[in-house]
Formats: structure tokens, C-alpha cells, sequence
């Protein structure tokens, strides 16, 4: 077990990546904080399928955006466990909104969850991990990080700012012995893009543009997170890994 004895936060854990994210690192030998912010039943569901399985997982409610809420999240992983080692930032939305009508609180809503959430939890986690020798900090991105998405202007330009963030705190971090690096996938099927991909049209048009012609599944994450939070990636740092199925190496 590549993770025996380490502790582990993962946001956004009820639902899509977060699941099979959670559920990886725990066959790993992690024990994890499920954290989700209104799929209570999903990440109840999400702690037992651990549980079954042999490991250690506990739910904890949290919304990333509101940052008085962080303190739940790590105290739930010390009081719990005993100590801080992995947090995955992975938490995140999207609305499908034309730029010229994109409103003051869908942006607001979008960085907060996407970037604003995500820095000062890290920061907080960080703070943690540096009293105990180190620790590991995986964004969940996007391929959106480098190329433009229609209609999701905010959700693009949040993921943008998080492959910087992914670098600037790889920077600082790393005297503290705290890896920093990023997991942005391609067109994975999740709750979020599902209804939006089942038209025949827009599924087909995609695949095209996917070398490998076929979509990702949440499943597909899972062995670039575990490798990023153990020790294999112990001198990788401002790093991002792209699970795109070749996404990008063709022209959206």
C-alpha cells in the first residue's frame, strides 16, 4: 500500500472524480476526509464503500467557498486521524453562460469555489503539513487551464488561475517538504457534463477530437492522483499532469 499510514483530504468528494479519488487513495492504505457540500447521501454512500472495502473514511460537510468552513475540514482529519498528509483540492463548478451575460455572482460563485477556496484551504493544510515534515497538494484543473472554453468564460479563467496557483505555491512550498502539483483532465464523464454529452451530435464531435476515441472516466484520475500523493513523486512539484486521452494534442 503506497499510502499506508497517511491521512488525506479530498474536496468535493461526493460526487464525479472526488468519489473514485477518495476511494483510490483509501486502497491505498489513506485514511480520508470525504468532504462534500450538499450530497450528504453521495458522500455517506462514499464512507461505507470504504469501510466495506477495508479502510478509513469519515464525511464531513463543508462549502470551500465560505473559508470559516476549512477549519471543520482539518480539524475533522487531526481529531479523526491524527494528522494532515494529502489534500486534494478537487471541488469545483461550471455554468454554461455566454460571456456578455455572465453575472457579478456567477463569477463570484465560480472563483470562490475554484480558486479562492482552494488557496486558503491549502494554505491552511499547508500550515498543518509543514509541522509534521511535508505533505502533498494536488489541484484537480482542467484542460480548460490552457485552452479557452465557449460559454464558460469564468470556469476557463478560474482553472487558469489555479495551474499558476498549482506553480506559485510548488515555489514556496517547497522548503517545507510540500509538494504542489496539478491533475487536469479531458472530457471526463461526471454528473456535471452528462445530460450535455448524451446528445449523439455533440458526443460524436468530441470523440473526433480524442485520439484515443473514447471518453474518460472518473476512474482514469485515480492513478495520477495516487501517484502525485505518495512518495514516487517525492521531486515532482509545479507540476501538471493532462488525462485528456490525447485532447490536447489535437485543435479544439
Amino acid at each position: 500500500m503506497r499510502l499506508k499510514d497517511q491521512v488525506a483530504i479530498v474536496t468535493g468528494a461526493g460526487r464525479g472524480i472526488g468519489v473514485a479519488i477518495a476511494k483510490g487513495l483509501a486502497r491505498e492504505g489513506a485514511a480520508v476526509v470525504v468532504n462534500y457540500s450538499r450530497s450528504a447521501t453521495e458522500a455517506a454512500e462514499v464512507v461505507r464503500d470504504i469501510h466495506e472495502a477495508g479502510g478509513n473514511a469519515v464525511a464531513v460537510q463543508a462549502d470551500v467557498k465560505e473559508l470559516a468552513d476549512h477549519d471543520r475540514l482539518v480539524s475533522a482529519a487531526l481529531g479523526s486521524f491524527g494528522r494532515l498528509d494529502i489534500l486534494v483540492n478537487n471541488a469545483g463548478i461550471e455554468f454554461r453562460q455566454p460571456f456578455l451575460t455572465t453575472t457579478v455572482d456567477q463569477w463570484d460563485l465560480t472563483l470562490g469555489v475554484n480558486l479562492k477556496g482552494v488557496y486558503f484551504l491549502s494554505q491552511k493544510c499547508a500550515q498543518v503539513m509543514m509541522r509534521t515534515g511535508g505533505g502533498k497538494i494536488i489541484n484537480i484543473s482542467s484542460v480548460h487551464d490552457t485552452v479557452p472554453l465557449s460559454n464558460r468564460s469564468a470556469y476557463a479563467v478560474s482553472k487558469g488561475g489555479l495551474a499558476m496557483l498549482t506553480k506559485s505555491l510548488a515555489l514556496e512550498l517547497a522548503e517545507h517538504k510540500i509538494n504542489v502539483n496539478a491533475i487536469s483532465p479531458g472530457a471526463i464523464l461526471t454528473e456535471m457534463n452528462r445530460e450535455h454529452l448524451s446528445a449523439p451530435e455533440v458526443r460524436a464531435r468530441l470523440l473526433s477530437r480524442i485520439p484515443w476515441n473514447r471518453l474518460g472516466e472518473v476512474d482514469d484520475c485515480v492513478g495520477a492522483a495516487v501517484f502525485l500523493a505518495s512518495l514516487e513523486s517525492n521531486y515532482v512539484t509545479g507540476a501538471t499532469l493532462y488525462v485528456d486521452g490525447g485532447l490536447l494534442l489535437r485543435r479544439l
